[in-house]
């Protein structure tokens, strides 16, 4: 999740002399839908406010899985209607509520814009909705979607303003607070809200290894990338992917590396078939692998690296507190994610190809590296 789309960045193949023919055009054409697509934002400026709007909410929905693209939010929600169109609704009701209020607290705007201040609700919105007991179509559920949205901008801004002495993001932690307390307060037997029952487990899972099905591990891949967003649905996390591979081929890359070294950790531990096939242990080792893996550290190898071992401490993290909250009747959320991935982006090192990115130069992986080079150009070339 980045500050804002960044308009400050030179086309080096433009051709002054004659305009780009043929198979050379495409690339150039190529790079106004890919990236953060700025050019677009910047051609939004002096239009309707409608529309401005409309590409903040596609923003938010896509930031979640830290990309700033409004073609891969109408992906994404595409990828909601596929898996429900009820949770598509909620989601994107909650995405819009969140991102008026934060418009009505005055929040800073080119951080509305990059959908900084939607994407905690489109969570909100989607999991109060999986977690509900009454099922799809309830409409009163739409009152407290609404009440727990508008906490999201509030979290935001207060958890921003500690975090930044450490220029650090506050990822997905409003929502995981915003909903955590939501579903403390309801619970299973609420009268009006009612949530599902969520229990530890009491005995040993049969997990008999010759069942285990090779096809049905390959599918965890992208559906454990669903799970980021609760969708539990083949089809849904193939378009997440998608999603994710038009804004960078690097995230989507870390994105499916994360969700595979989570069914590995979980095959550590013998966990269920069932929870690694439904995604449940990808979701969180998917995400950190992206944040770690060139998004908010400088890709290279030795960051290629600590992304992969930071997907996999988020993994086995994931299953220690997923048994936690599940004593006092919650689920994890995308708790073991941020813990995990601020510790690593707390780690102080030596090693200069180790970088962290400055928040406010974020962008994505492939625009975070070329930083970076420029930089270490930069730093070799001063005499200091």
């Amino acid at each position: 999740m980045e500050d804002s789309p960044r308009m400050d960045k030179v086309d080096r193949g433009e051709n002054q002399s004659s305009p780009c023919q043929g198979r050379r055009c495409h690339p150039k054409a190529l790079s106004y839908v890919t990236g953060d697509m700025r050019e677009f934002a910047n051609w939004l400026k002096d239009k309707p406010q409608v529309l401005q709007f409309f590409d903040w909410f596609l923003r938010g929905i896509a930031q979640v899985v830290f990309v700033n693209n409004p073609i891969s939010g109408i992906l994404i929600l595409v990828g909601f209607l596929v898996q429900n169109p009820w949770w598509a609704l909620l989601g994107s009701i909650g995405t819009v509520v969140s991102t008026l209020t934060a418009l009505l607290l005055s929040q800073d705007r080119s951080a509305i814009a990059g959908g900084l201040h939607g994407y905690n609700a489109t969570l909100v919105g989607l999991l109060i909705a999986v977690f509900s007991d009454k099922g799809d179509y309830f409409w009163w559920l739409l009152f407290p979607i609404c009440a727990v949205s508008m906490t999201c901008p509030l979290f935001s801004s207060a958890l921003s303003s500690v975090f930044s002495k450490w220029d650090l993001p506050v990822f997905t932690l409003p929502f995981n607070m915003a909903v955590t307390l939501y579903l403390s307060a309801t619970g299973p037997y609420n009268p009006f809200f009612p949530s599902k029952l969520i229990t530890p487990k009491t005995s040993v899972p049969n997990v008999t290894w010759s069942e285990l099905n090779a096809l049905q591990l390959l599918k965890s891949v992208p559906v454990g990338v669903g799970q980021i967003y609760g969708c539990d649905n083949l089809w849904t996390g193939l378009i997440f992917l998608g999603a994710i591979l038009l804004s960078s081929p690097l995230m989507c890359l870390h994105a499916a590396i994360g969700s595979l070294l989570g069914m590995v950790a979980a095959l550590s531990l013998s966990a269920p078939f069932e929870d690694i096939y439904s995604g449940l242990w990808g979701y969180n080792s998917s995400l950190a692998c992206i944040a770690i893996g060139g998004m908010f550290v400088a890709l290279t190898w030795q960051a290629h690296l600590l992304a992969l071992t930071c997907a996999l401490f988020t993994a086995y993290l994931g299953g220690s507190m997923s048994q936690l909250m599940a004593v006092v009747g919650l689920p994890c959320c995308t708790w073991p994610f941020c813990l995990a991935t601020l510790v690593f982006l707390l780690l102080s090192t030596s090693n200069p190809n180790i970088y962290k990115m400055p928040l406010s130069k974020v962008t994505y992986p492939e625009e975070n590296r070329i930083f970076y080079l420029q930089n270490k150009k930069r730093m070799a070339e001063s005499p200091l």
